[in-house]
């Protein structure tokens, strides 16, 4: 269990820098932009990352490297990538209601949870 959570840390901590810099590189490339471009791409590089290491992983008998990869890095890279893997899995199952209600509660109640976040902090600070 404690090497479980050392690899989620160690991970986490990679991918998180490799966000960041992901980030600093794209705003050198293309300049401040209106349209949140560092983050779509970290979010669609994550995913497609997750997607090659779940399948990977499950041919090659690397399952036991999730924690640090799955978990950490691409955590710690993009959550966004555990998300569309959840509403993958949903969609392969053939449970298109539930996937269609988890995209749309996860997207829907995180803006709000966010904005209410916001507006609590907002009236606690002012």
């Amino acid at each position: 269990m404690l090497i479980s959570v050392l690899n989620v840390a160690l991970g986490g901590a990679f991918g998180a820098s490799c966000r960041y810099l992901m980030g600093l590189g794209l705003m050198r490339l293309f300049g401040p932009t209106p349209f949140p471009i560092a983050i779509l791409s970290v979010n669609v590089l994550g995913s497609a990352l997750m997607g090659g290491f779940v399948v990977l992983a499950a041919h090659k008998g690397l399952t036991h490297l999730s924690p640090l990869v799955m978990t950490g890095m691409l955590g710690g890279f993009t959550t966004f990538s555990a998300f569309s893997l959840e509403a993958v899995t949903l969609i392969e199952r053939g449970a298109l209601g539930h996937a269609a209600l988890y995209i749309g509660l996860s997207v829907g109640l995180s803006i709000a949870a966010l904005a209410l976040g916001m507006m609590a902090a907002r009236g606690v600070l002012t």
